[in-house]
């Protein structure tokens, strides 16, 4: 399970649109959807100059040429920018773009970026498939819904590892090692996962960090034709429009960031939060599993259901169940994984239920379907480069959280102490950027954006992936932040059934009015 802050908006509401924070592998990777570390190029500055640099002006006044794509009512189109910002003369890089028009031109507000997660996700993906035609109509009308897939993700000079085959070795790994043997072959299992990144993309592995993602929203807003920037950033979409409005505070207009991360915490607090809030959020469904029928865990504190399933995950890692598929059988790392992703949303609790009962009966075909979502692998055998890109951008943005094994040895107890469940998975596969071929450019920083319009900051007191706490530092650090809470499960809160989350939202977007800071939904 590779779950290094892997971070995404939730599976219910975008099937195909990414994952937030993590980037590891089975067990500290593709388990917990937080897995990824960081690794990057030169550390920018807290804010760029107002004015346009001379030597960036042919970025900001080129003109998209629009053409139809993919889904009916879309139109699609390709932005140029500098690979590197600190050298624009070393090459650019090309970002695919994409909008849908506001339907209604005579309430038209200008353009509306979003960004569904990840670091990895596909903004496009999520556009077409969800929010430019899923956001509520009055936002649809008076905005151009228009997102990017940020660069190396996807259409734009995606970052490309392992192939198909040996991604299935690797979300097979186990991310739980019991003795100095298994330890090693995890460590072999990243370092030829970070050399599979840097032999096939040497060129744009440094250049892939937030903050130039953040610089090539500023060339879009400007292309777009907009005076300030309009977004809506879910999970990791929250510190890339954090990070955008520090950079750039004159030019941020209304500014949605759900589910938000706190831009503070180093690699090692991030991941130990996460862990944290994968376990609130076990809690919740293991309360709700027992008052079910169902429930292949049985009855009793969320303590002793818990306790059964790592039991069960125990006996999977000795033998696992078969799957249907000879050379994927349903192991810790990819059962692990497949709870995982039912964390993220509590529509999916029945399914996990269902999953659980098929393998405990000796059929892990539904719960490895469950972990394929999470790494967005395809019937065919193909992933998406969701976790390729999400390890090669939280690589960048920060240090590594470990320097090896015995450094997550000792941290051992306090991820356990997290996590019960989950604790020595989530560790282990924090080791993921130690061995990341491309030396970290970010730190951990707050981040104030000071001058900048009201930004609403969206937190969920019971989100996994996101824990509700980074929501309040978050709505802290920022000069004009304002903090909206949802009381409820699940990983973001916009679009996910709360009238009055969305109200607050839309009025915000339609109107320019935050609600009052602290209110509750």
């Amino acid at each position: 399970m590779d779950t290094s802050r892997l971070l995404r908006t939730t599976g219910t509401v975008i099937a195909a649109a990414g994952l937030l924070l993590s980037g590891c592998t089975s067990g500290g990777s593709g388990t917990p959807r937080a897995a990824a570390s960081s690794g990057g190029a030169s550390e920018a500055p807290s804010a760029v100059p107002t004015a346009v640099p001379a030597a960036l002006r042919t970025y900001y006044d080129q003109k998209l040429t629009w053409r139809e794509c993919g889904v009916p009512g879309f139109e699609c189109s390709t932005m140029r920018v500098p690979l590197d910002y600190e050298n624009p003369g070393g090459g650019d890089i090309d970002i695919a773009v994409s909008r849908r028009k506001a339907t209604d031109p005579a309430k038209r507000l200008g353009s509306l970026v979003v960004n569904p997660g990840g670091p990895g996700g596909s903004g496009i993906g999520y556009l077409q498939a969800y929010a430019g035609i899923g956001y509520p109509a009055p936002v649809r009308a008076a905005y151009d819904m228009v997102s990017f897939d940020p660069r190396g993700v996807d259409r734009s000079s995606p970052v490309e590892c392992l192939n198909g085959p040996a991604m299935d070795k690797y979300t097979q790994v186990d991310q739980t090692p019991d003795t100095p043997a298994e330890q090693a072959l995890l460590v072999a299992a990243f370092k030829e996962f970070a050399a599979a990144c840097q032999a096939h993309s040497q060129r744009v592995l440094p250049h892939v960090s937030t903050v130039d993602a953040a610089r090539d929203m500023d060339v879009l807003r400007a292309v777009l034709g907009d005076e300030k920037l309009n977004y809506v950033g879910a999970s990791y979409g929250t510190f890339l429009g954090a990070t955008y409005a520090d950079l750039f505070p004159g030019r941020t207009g209304r500014l949605v960031l759900d589910g938000a991360m706190d831009p503070a915490l180093s690699a090692v607090d991030l991941n130990r939060d996460q862990t944290a809030g994968f376990e609130a959020a076990f809690t919740a469904f293991a309360k709700d599993c027992a008052k079910q029928p169902d429930c292949p865990l049985g009855k009793g504190s969320p303590e002793q259901v818990g306790e059964r399933l790592t039991e069960f995950l125990r006996k999977v890692d000795a033998q696992p169940v078969a799957t249907g598929e000879a050379d994927r059988p349903l192991g810790e790392a990819l059962a692990t994984t497949g709870v995982i992703e039912a964390m993220y949303d509590e529509g999916a609790w029945p399914q996990l239920r269902e999953a659980l009962k098929a393998a405990m009966d000796g059929d892990g075909a539904p719960l490895l379907a469950l972990a394929d979502s999470y790494y967005q692998r395809e019937p065919d055998g193909k992933y998406a480069n969701l976790m390729s890109a999400n390890a090669a951008v939280n690589c960048l943005d920060q240090p590594p959280a470990f320097d090896g094994p015995k450094a997550v040895e000792s941290a051992l107890p306090s991820f356990e102490k997290a996590s019960p469940v989950f604790g020595q998975g989530f560790a282990w596969a924090s080791l993921n950027c130690t061995y990341w071929p491309t030396k970290a450019t970010g730190k951990a920083k707050a981040l104030a954006a000071k001058g900048a319009a009201p930004i609403l900051v969206v937190g969920t007191t019971r989100d996994p992936a996101t824990p509700y706490k980074w929501a309040q530092a978050l709505g802290e650090q920022l000069e004009s932040g304002t903090l909206l809470t949802y009381d409820g499960d699940g990983h973001t809160a916009y679009g996910r059934g709360s009238d009055c989350i969305d109200s607050a939202i839309n009025r915000y977007l339609l109107e320019g009015t935050a609600p009052q800071d602290g209110k509750k939904c």
